[in-house]
């Protein structure tokens, strides 16, 4: 339910902003530079390279795409930050960037110095292990560590890897934190039987469905929606969460309309049913989650200030 109440709002906000953005009739002044902080032919880059195909049919628009990878997408705001702001030059992310990436870094960077335009996805980040291990509750994992079992938890993300700190101290029992470098790896560390459990944002899904692995827990604010009986890392203990959404940027002082034109463009392909983007969004993803122009810039800003809190936290 609270996905389709959220598909609601969105489509209600998709046509006030797809209005004001028909208003300004603005169209780009040249090429846009699509810049992609996501190695290429994974799921993320097809994802980006998707909606521009669809854009530049749909609309005329010409897309130059360039892989700018590493640092948990700190090279792409880096490299993005001082491209011209008249809507030639956007990237796409994860908010994970504009917030604990940036904030960890200390790199001379906030979302202050971003654009922030929409969001395509969320990432449905649970906590994972294989069914074969016997667990069907996060209170199973916490009896064996407590039993002497040697936990290995997987994260790929320095701010994962913080979050299963911080569960295992509130659950009083100390992890082993194995950080890898996708989602993918840590699928393949469980499975393998080289991880008894770790995050994965949503590559989980046909694997719990067959019933081969397990959501023990959701490391989002909300439940997950394939498994919305599984606790809440906020129901065992943690304050803080690993909500995540892909979004595009661009640099600082983007004008509105310019903004509000690309945010519209991008909503109408992704919601837009049979198109190419959709189906991968829909299959990988759950489907869309648009948040955009105003409401994204203040979410980045918020996430930003918890992350230093989360750090805070981690050190302790």
């Amino acid at each position: 339910m609270k996905q389709i109440l959220k598909a609601a709002i969105a489509a209600v906000g998709l046509a006030a902003l797809a209005t004001g953005a028909s208003a300004a009739d603005w169209t780009p002044p040249g090429p846009i530079k699509l810049m992609i902080g996501f190695a290429a032919g994974g799921g993320a880059d097809t994802q980006a390279r998707l909606i521009a195909e669809e854009l530049e049919a749909k609309l005329g628009w010409q897309f130059i795409p360039e892989q700018v990878t590493g640092k948990g997408g700190l090279n792409l705001a880096a490299a993005i930050k001082d491209q011209p702001n008249d809507g030639s030059a956007i990237g796409m992310v994860v908010t994970e960037t504009l917030g604990y990436n940036m904030r960890a870094a200390d790199a001379g960077m906030t979302p202050a110095d971003f654009t922030a335009i929409i969001t395509t996805a969320g990432f449905q980040m649970g906590i994972v292990s294989q069914s074969s291990k016997g667990w069907t509750s996060f209170a199973d994992v916490v009896a064996a560590a407590k039993g002497g079992q040697d936990i290995r938890f997987g994260a790929m993300s320095p701010k994962l890897a913080d979050l299963a700190y911080l569960l295992g101290k509130a659950q009083g029992v100390d992890f082993n934190i194995v950080t890898v470098k996708g989602g993918k790896d840590v699928m393949n560390g469980v499975v393998a039987g080289d991880m008894d459990l770790g995050f994965m944002a949503g590559i989980q899904a046909k694997g719990v469905a067959s019933g081969d692995l397990v959501n023990l827990a959701s490391a989002l604010s909300a439940p997950l929606v394939q498994t919305p009986d599984a606790p809440k890392l906020s129901d065992l203990g943690v304050e803080f969460n690993a909500d995540g959404y892909f979004a595009f940027i661009g640099p600082a002082g983007m004008p509105t309309e310019a903004r509000d034109a690309i945010a519209a463009a991008i909503a109408d392909t992704i919601t837009t049913e049979g198109s190419k983007s959709n189906s991968l969004l829909t299959k990988a993803f759950g489907g869309p989650t648009i948040i955009a122009g105003d409401e994204l810039q203040a979410m980045a800003e918020a996430d930003y200030d918890a992350a230093g809190k989360l750090l805070a936290a981690a050190s302790e």
